[in-house]
Protein backbone atom coordinates (compact mmCIF):
# COMPACT_ATOMS: atom_id res chain seq x y z
CA UNK A 1 0.00 0.00 0.00
CA UNK A 2 1.32 3.26 -0.88
CA UNK A 3 1.28 6.48 1.98
CA UNK A 4 -0.87 8.28 -0.65
CA UNK A 5 -3.17 5.19 -0.32
CA UNK A 6 -3.12 4.77 3.12
CA UNK A 7 -3.68 8.42 3.80
CA UNK A 8 -6.58 8.44 1.56
CA UNK A 9 -8.47 5.46 3.65
CA UNK A 10 -7.41 7.13 6.94
CA UNK A 11 -8.93 10.87 6.29
CA UNK A 12 -12.03 10.27 3.39
CA UNK A 13 -12.83 6.86 5.36
CA UNK A 14 -14.52 6.26 1.82
CA UNK A 15 -17.73 3.46 2.03
CA UNK A 16 -16.86 0.43 1.58
CA UNK A 17 -16.22 -1.83 -0.67
CA UNK A 18 -14.26 0.55 -3.07
CA UNK A 19 -10.77 0.74 -4.56
CA UNK A 20 -8.62 2.73 -4.09
CA UNK A 21 -5.57 3.75 -7.23
CA UNK A 22 -2.87 5.40 -7.16
CA UNK A 23 -2.13 6.92 -10.35
CA UNK A 24 1.65 8.08 -9.28
CA UNK A 25 2.10 4.70 -8.36
CA UNK A 26 1.16 3.10 -12.17
CA UNK A 27 3.39 5.65 -13.63
CA UNK A 28 6.26 4.43 -11.31
CA UNK A 29 5.48 0.63 -12.14
CA UNK A 30 5.51 1.67 -16.03
CA UNK A 31 9.03 3.36 -15.52
CA UNK A 32 10.38 0.58 -13.56
CA UNK A 33 9.34 -1.56 -16.71
CA UNK A 34 10.71 0.40 -19.05
CA UNK A 35 14.04 0.47 -17.59
CA UNK A 36 14.26 -3.58 -17.27
CA UNK A 37 12.91 -3.74 -21.27
CA UNK A 38 14.43 -0.13 -22.67
CA UNK A 39 13.94 -1.92 -26.46
CA UNK A 40 10.55 -3.34 -25.96
CA UNK A 41 7.92 -1.18 -26.61
CA UNK A 42 5.52 -1.41 -23.61
CA UNK A 43 1.46 -2.15 -25.23
CA UNK A 44 -0.81 -1.84 -21.71
CA UNK A 45 -3.32 -4.47 -21.46
CA UNK A 46 -6.46 -2.57 -21.21
CA UNK A 47 -8.31 -4.78 -19.25
CA UNK A 48 -6.58 -5.23 -16.60
CA UNK A 49 -7.88 -1.88 -15.66
CA UNK A 50 -9.46 0.68 -18.33
CA UNK A 51 -10.37 3.91 -15.63
CA UNK A 52 -9.96 7.04 -17.35
CA UNK A 53 -7.08 8.52 -14.92
CA UNK A 54 -5.31 5.91 -16.18
CA UNK A 55 -4.89 5.41 -19.62
CA UNK A 56 -4.74 9.11 -19.55
CA UNK A 57 -1.43 9.05 -17.78
CA UNK A 58 -0.12 6.27 -19.63
CA UNK A 59 -0.87 8.07 -23.12
CA UNK A 60 1.67 10.96 -21.04
CA UNK A 61 4.21 8.61 -20.81
CA UNK A 62 3.74 7.65 -24.48
CA UNK A 63 2.67 4.43 -24.21
CA UNK A 64 0.59 2.10 -26.57
CA UNK A 65 -2.57 0.06 -26.02
CA UNK A 66 -3.77 -3.97 -26.37
CA UNK A 67 -7.44 -3.55 -26.45
CA UNK A 68 -9.11 -6.58 -26.26
CA UNK A 69 -12.82 -5.07 -27.98
CA UNK A 70 -14.28 -2.22 -29.80
CA UNK A 71 -15.02 -0.27 -26.64
CA UNK A 72 -11.46 -0.79 -24.94
CA UNK A 73 -10.57 0.86 -28.09
CA UNK A 74 -12.90 3.30 -27.79
CA UNK A 75 -11.64 4.53 -24.54
CA UNK A 76 -8.04 4.46 -25.47
CA UNK A 77 -8.83 6.63 -28.52
CA UNK A 78 -11.35 9.09 -25.58
CA UNK A 79 -8.04 9.31 -23.13
CA UNK A 80 -5.90 10.58 -26.09
CA UNK A 81 -3.73 7.54 -27.94
CA UNK A 82 -3.66 7.78 -31.24
CA UNK A 83 -5.03 4.69 -33.61
CA UNK A 84 -1.46 3.60 -34.60
CA UNK A 85 -0.54 3.19 -31.08
CA UNK A 86 -3.40 0.81 -30.65
CA UNK A 87 -2.95 -3.23 -31.20
CA UNK A 88 -6.21 -5.00 -31.33
CA UNK A 89 -4.89 -7.73 -29.84
CA UNK A 90 -8.17 -10.27 -28.91
CA UNK A 91 -7.74 -13.26 -31.56
CA UNK A 92 -12.18 -13.56 -31.24
CA UNK A 93 -13.52 -10.29 -32.51
CA UNK A 94 -16.61 -9.49 -34.58
CA UNK A 95 -16.68 -8.56 -37.81
CA UNK A 96 -18.11 -5.07 -37.32
CA UNK A 97 -15.91 -4.76 -34.57
CA UNK A 98 -12.98 -5.03 -36.78
CA UNK A 99 -14.22 -2.92 -39.41
CA UNK A 100 -15.27 0.10 -36.97
CA UNK A 101 -11.58 -0.35 -35.44
CA UNK A 102 -10.09 -0.06 -39.13
CA UNK A 103 -12.23 2.85 -39.91
CA UNK A 104 -11.13 4.82 -36.36
CA UNK A 105 -7.47 4.09 -37.82
CA UNK A 106 -6.31 1.15 -35.54
CA UNK A 107 -4.17 -1.39 -38.11
CA UNK A 108 -3.01 -3.81 -36.22
CA UNK A 109 -4.72 -6.97 -35.25
CA UNK A 110 -3.99 -10.70 -33.80
CA UNK A 111 -5.84 -14.11 -35.45
CA UNK A 112 -4.88 -17.52 -34.26
CA UNK A 113 -7.74 -18.95 -36.63
CA UNK A 114 -7.68 -18.91 -40.47
CA UNK A 115 -12.07 -18.18 -40.04
CA UNK A 116 -10.40 -14.88 -37.99
CA UNK A 117 -7.68 -14.02 -40.50
CA UNK A 118 -10.27 -13.88 -43.45
CA UNK A 119 -12.42 -11.93 -41.68
CA UNK A 120 -9.18 -9.25 -41.64
CA UNK A 121 -8.57 -9.43 -45.19
CA UNK A 122 -12.19 -8.48 -46.00
CA UNK A 123 -12.90 -5.72 -43.10
CA UNK A 124 -9.39 -4.65 -42.62
CA UNK A 125 -6.97 -4.72 -45.90
CA UNK A 126 -3.25 -4.38 -45.63
CA UNK A 127 -3.67 -4.19 -42.04
CA UNK A 128 -0.22 -5.65 -39.90
CA UNK A 129 -1.67 -9.13 -38.25
CA UNK A 130 0.36 -11.00 -35.95
CA UNK A 131 -0.54 -14.64 -35.29
CA UNK A 132 -0.51 -15.64 -31.77
CA UNK A 133 1.04 -19.34 -30.79
CA UNK A 134 0.57 -22.06 -28.16
CA UNK A 135 3.13 -21.63 -25.57
CA UNK A 136 3.70 -23.36 -22.19
CA UNK A 137 2.13 -21.74 -18.67
CA UNK A 138 3.65 -23.88 -16.28
CA UNK A 139 4.57 -21.14 -13.23
CA UNK A 140 1.57 -19.02 -14.18
CA UNK A 141 -0.77 -18.76 -11.16
CA UNK A 142 -3.99 -17.78 -13.57
CA UNK A 143 -3.03 -19.81 -16.86
CA UNK A 144 -3.93 -18.75 -20.54
CA UNK A 145 -2.95 -22.02 -22.34
CA UNK A 146 -6.16 -23.60 -24.13
CA UNK A 147 -8.35 -20.82 -25.23
CA UNK A 148 -6.11 -18.21 -27.54
CA UNK A 149 -3.44 -19.47 -29.79
CA UNK A 150 -2.44 -21.96 -32.60
CA UNK A 151 0.13 -24.86 -32.81
CA UNK A 152 3.50 -23.55 -34.53
CA UNK A 153 2.82 -25.66 -37.76
CA UNK A 154 -0.58 -23.74 -38.40
CA UNK A 155 0.65 -20.45 -37.59
CA UNK A 156 2.94 -20.88 -40.16
CA UNK A 157 0.51 -22.00 -42.57
CA UNK A 158 -1.69 -19.13 -41.54
CA UNK A 159 1.13 -16.33 -42.08
CA UNK A 160 1.58 -17.40 -45.28
CA UNK A 161 -1.96 -16.70 -46.18
CA UNK A 162 -1.82 -13.65 -44.91
CA UNK A 163 0.69 -12.29 -47.30
CA UNK A 164 -1.93 -13.97 -49.99
CA UNK A 165 -4.60 -12.41 -48.70
CA UNK A 166 -3.02 -9.13 -48.89
CA UNK A 167 -2.06 -8.52 -45.50
CA UNK A 168 0.91 -7.38 -44.05
CA UNK A 169 2.46 -10.32 -41.89
CA UNK A 170 4.05 -8.58 -39.18
CA UNK A 171 4.58 -10.75 -36.74
CA UNK A 172 3.92 -13.51 -33.74
CA UNK A 173 2.70 -13.38 -29.87
CA UNK A 174 2.37 -15.48 -27.77
CA UNK A 175 1.41 -15.32 -23.48
CA UNK A 176 3.09 -17.31 -21.19
CA UNK A 177 -0.03 -16.78 -18.54
CA UNK A 178 -0.71 -14.24 -16.21
CA UNK A 179 1.04 -13.69 -12.72
CA UNK A 180 3.91 -15.38 -14.34
CA UNK A 181 6.57 -16.58 -11.83
CA UNK A 182 9.32 -18.16 -13.82
CA UNK A 183 11.67 -16.66 -16.43
CA UNK A 184 12.42 -19.98 -17.84
CA UNK A 185 8.43 -19.74 -19.35
CA UNK A 186 9.43 -16.57 -21.49
CA UNK A 187 12.96 -18.02 -22.54
CA UNK A 188 11.16 -21.28 -24.17
CA UNK A 189 8.79 -19.05 -26.09
CA UNK A 190 10.79 -16.81 -27.38
CA UNK A 191 12.57 -20.16 -28.75
CA UNK A 192 9.75 -20.77 -30.83
CA UNK A 193 9.22 -17.86 -32.29
CA UNK A 194 12.10 -17.40 -33.39
CA UNK A 195 12.38 -21.28 -34.98
CA UNK A 196 8.73 -19.76 -36.67
CA UNK A 197 10.68 -16.73 -37.53
CA UNK A 198 13.22 -18.96 -39.84
CA UNK A 199 10.70 -21.12 -41.18
CA UNK A 200 9.22 -18.13 -42.94
CA UNK A 201 11.73 -16.52 -43.64
CA UNK A 202 12.57 -19.40 -45.79
CA UNK A 203 9.06 -18.91 -47.07
CA UNK A 204 9.63 -15.63 -48.48
CA UNK A 205 8.43 -14.10 -45.72
CA UNK A 206 10.36 -11.72 -43.17
CA UNK A 207 8.60 -11.22 -40.18
CA UNK A 208 9.43 -7.91 -38.34
CA UNK A 209 7.93 -8.24 -34.91
CA UNK A 210 7.64 -10.25 -31.47
CA UNK A 211 4.97 -10.18 -28.77
CA UNK A 212 6.10 -11.06 -26.22
CA UNK A 213 2.86 -10.63 -24.41
CA UNK A 214 2.39 -10.20 -20.66
CA UNK A 215 1.97 -12.08 -17.33
CA UNK A 216 4.56 -10.21 -15.51
CA UNK A 217 3.85 -10.27 -11.83
CA UNK A 218 3.22 -8.45 -8.76
CA UNK A 219 3.62 -9.86 -5.11
CA UNK A 220 0.41 -10.66 -3.55
CA UNK A 221 1.01 -13.37 -0.41
CA UNK A 222 4.23 -14.91 -1.85
CA UNK A 223 7.55 -13.29 -3.09
CA UNK A 224 7.88 -12.65 -7.09
CA UNK A 225 11.26 -12.40 -8.92
CA UNK A 226 12.02 -8.85 -9.67
CA UNK A 227 10.70 -7.29 -13.05
CA UNK A 228 14.89 -6.75 -13.98
CA UNK A 229 15.08 -10.83 -13.19
CA UNK A 230 12.61 -10.95 -16.06
CA UNK A 231 14.11 -8.03 -18.41
CA UNK A 232 17.78 -9.39 -18.60
CA UNK A 233 15.76 -12.99 -19.12
CA UNK A 234 14.02 -12.15 -22.07
CA UNK A 235 16.49 -9.84 -23.51
CA UNK A 236 19.16 -12.70 -23.12
CA UNK A 237 17.06 -15.25 -24.91
CA UNK A 238 16.26 -12.34 -27.71
CA UNK A 239 20.00 -12.03 -28.29
CA UNK A 240 20.27 -15.62 -28.57
CA UNK A 241 17.72 -16.73 -30.84
CA UNK A 242 18.16 -13.32 -32.70
CA UNK A 243 21.43 -12.38 -33.32
CA UNK A 244 21.83 -8.81 -33.60
CA UNK A 245 18.92 -9.34 -35.74
CA UNK A 246 17.02 -8.50 -33.08
CA UNK A 247 12.87 -7.62 -34.26
CA UNK A 248 10.71 -4.77 -33.04
CA UNK A 249 9.49 -6.16 -29.59
CA UNK A 250 6.55 -5.33 -27.92
CA UNK A 251 5.33 -6.48 -24.04
CA UNK A 252 1.69 -6.24 -23.03
CA UNK A 253 1.66 -6.34 -19.12
CA UNK A 254 -1.25 -4.96 -17.54
CA UNK A 255 -1.01 -6.61 -13.87
CA UNK A 256 2.56 -5.47 -13.29
CA UNK A 257 1.22 -1.83 -14.33
CA UNK A 258 -1.74 -1.34 -12.38
CA UNK A 259 -1.95 -4.64 -9.26
CA UNK A 260 0.14 -2.77 -6.39
CA UNK A 261 -1.06 0.42 -7.45
CA UNK A 262 -4.44 -0.81 -6.05
CA UNK A 263 -6.06 -1.29 -2.57
CA UNK A 264 -9.88 -2.84 -1.79
CA UNK A 265 -11.08 -1.60 1.60
CA UNK A 266 -13.83 -3.76 2.70
CA UNK A 267 -15.91 -3.90 5.96
CA UNK A 268 -16.15 -7.71 7.76
CA UNK A 269 -20.12 -8.57 7.82
CA UNK A 270 -19.87 -11.33 9.82
CA UNK A 271 -17.68 -13.75 11.60
CA UNK A 272 -18.86 -17.26 12.16
CA UNK A 273 -18.50 -21.33 13.13
CA UNK A 274 -20.11 -24.20 11.87
CA UNK A 275 -19.63 -26.10 15.15
CA UNK A 276 -19.10 -24.73 18.68
CA UNK A 277 -15.88 -26.04 19.03
CA UNK A 278 -14.79 -25.62 15.42
CA UNK A 279 -11.59 -23.92 15.14
CA UNK A 280 -12.13 -22.29 11.70
CA UNK A 281 -13.99 -18.99 11.66
CA UNK A 282 -15.76 -18.17 8.32
CA UNK A 283 -14.70 -14.52 7.86
CA UNK A 284 -17.81 -12.84 5.06
CA UNK A 285 -16.53 -9.67 3.75
CA UNK A 286 -19.08 -6.96 1.97
CA UNK A 287 -16.90 -8.05 -1.36
CA UNK A 288 -16.77 -11.32 -3.01
CA UNK A 289 -16.54 -13.31 -5.95
CA UNK A 290 -19.41 -11.01 -7.79
CA UNK A 291 -18.18 -7.57 -6.51
CA UNK A 292 -14.74 -7.82 -8.08
CA UNK A 293 -12.79 -11.14 -7.05
CA UNK A 294 -13.27 -13.48 -9.38
CA UNK A 295 -9.85 -13.88 -10.00
CA UNK A 296 -10.40 -16.35 -6.22
CA UNK A 297 -11.59 -18.81 -8.73
CA UNK A 298 -9.88 -21.56 -7.84
CA UNK A 299 -8.08 -19.84 -5.15
CA UNK A 300 -5.65 -18.92 -7.78
CA UNK A 301 -4.48 -15.27 -6.79
CA UNK A 302 -3.97 -15.23 -3.40
CA UNK A 303 -4.70 -11.71 -1.92
CA UNK A 304 -2.72 -10.31 0.82
CA UNK A 305 -5.17 -8.81 3.82
CA UNK A 306 -4.12 -6.11 6.38
CA UNK A 307 -6.33 -5.32 9.30
CA UNK A 308 -6.65 -3.50 12.75
CA UNK A 309 -5.63 -6.62 14.91
CA UNK A 310 -2.55 -7.36 12.72
CA UNK A 311 0.22 -9.06 14.91
CA UNK A 312 -2.26 -10.23 17.50
CA UNK A 313 -3.13 -14.27 17.94
CA UNK A 314 -4.56 -15.96 14.54
CA UNK A 315 -6.49 -18.01 13.44
CA UNK A 316 -7.62 -20.55 10.63
CA UNK A 317 -10.66 -18.70 8.43
CA UNK A 318 -12.57 -19.68 5.47
CA UNK A 319 -12.86 -16.17 3.72
CA UNK A 320 -16.24 -15.32 2.04
CA UNK A 321 -17.82 -12.84 -0.04
CA UNK A 322 -21.39 -11.34 1.09
CA UNK A 323 -24.06 -12.72 -1.81
CA UNK A 324 -26.45 -15.75 -1.17
CA UNK A 325 -24.28 -17.72 -3.89
CA UNK A 326 -22.67 -20.86 -2.16
CA UNK A 327 -19.39 -20.35 -5.16
CA UNK A 328 -18.80 -16.83 -3.13
CA UNK A 329 -16.55 -18.31 -1.12
CA UNK A 330 -12.96 -16.88 -2.16
CA UNK A 331 -10.56 -18.94 0.02
CA UNK A 332 -11.18 -21.94 2.07
CA UNK A 333 -7.69 -24.23 1.13
CA UNK A 334 -5.14 -21.60 1.05
CA UNK A 335 -4.18 -21.72 4.70
CA UNK A 336 -5.65 -18.32 5.25
CA UNK A 337 -4.71 -17.17 9.17
CA UNK A 338 -6.29 -13.98 10.40
CA UNK A 339 -6.62 -12.14 13.87
CA UNK A 340 -8.47 -14.15 15.94
CA UNK A 341 -9.59 -10.15 17.56
CA UNK A 342 -11.32 -9.81 13.85
CA UNK A 343 -15.34 -8.66 14.37
CA UNK A 344 -18.34 -7.49 12.79
CA UNK A 345 -17.67 -3.54 11.24
CA UNK A 346 -14.11 -3.92 11.37
CA UNK A 347 -12.54 -2.77 8.07
CA UNK A 348 -9.70 -4.78 6.09
CA UNK A 349 -7.78 -3.76 2.98
CA UNK A 350 -6.95 -6.64 0.54
CA UNK A 351 -3.08 -5.43 -0.93
CA UNK A 352 -2.51 -5.44 -4.46
CA UNK A 353 -6.07 -5.08 -6.18
CA UNK A 354 -5.43 -2.52 -9.08
CA UNK A 355 -5.40 -5.00 -11.97
CA UNK A 356 -8.49 -7.50 -13.09
CA UNK A 357 -11.26 -6.50 -10.29
CA UNK A 358 -13.35 -3.44 -11.35
CA UNK A 359 -13.66 -5.08 -14.65
CA UNK A 360 -14.66 -8.62 -13.53
CA UNK A 361 -17.62 -6.76 -11.04
CA UNK A 362 -20.98 -7.47 -11.33
CA UNK A 363 -23.33 -5.15 -12.08
CA UNK A 364 -26.05 -5.42 -9.40
CA UNK A 365 -25.92 -9.47 -8.76
CA UNK A 366 -28.46 -10.29 -5.29
CA UNK A 367 -28.92 -5.98 -5.53
CA UNK A 368 -25.51 -4.94 -4.77
CA UNK A 369 -24.03 -2.19 -6.47
CA UNK A 370 -20.98 -2.06 -8.52
CA UNK A 371 -17.54 -1.69 -7.03
CA UNK A 372 -17.10 2.37 -5.84
CA UNK A 373 -13.60 2.87 -7.29
CA UNK A 374 -10.94 5.86 -6.21
CA UNK A 375 -8.19 7.36 -8.15
CA UNK A 376 -5.74 9.78 -6.74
Amino acid sequence: MTPKVSRFLRDAAPATPCLVVDVDRVAENYGRLKAAMPLARIYYAVKANPAAPILGRLVDMQSCFDAASLEEVRLCLDAGARPEDISFGNTVKKESAIQAAYAAGVRMFAFDSEPELRKLARSAPGAKVYCRILVGNVGAEWPLSKKFGCEVEMARDLMVMARDLGLDPYGISFHVGSQQTRTAAYEAAIARVAMLFTDLKDAGINLRMANLGGGYPVRYRAEVPEIDAFGAAIMGAMVEHFGNALPEILIEPGRFIVGDAGVLSAEVVLVSRKEQDDPVRWVYLDIGRFGGLAETEGEAIKYAFRTPHDGGAEGPVTIAGPTCDSTDTLYEKSNYRLPLALDCGDRVELLSTGAYVTTYASQGFNGFAPLAEHYI
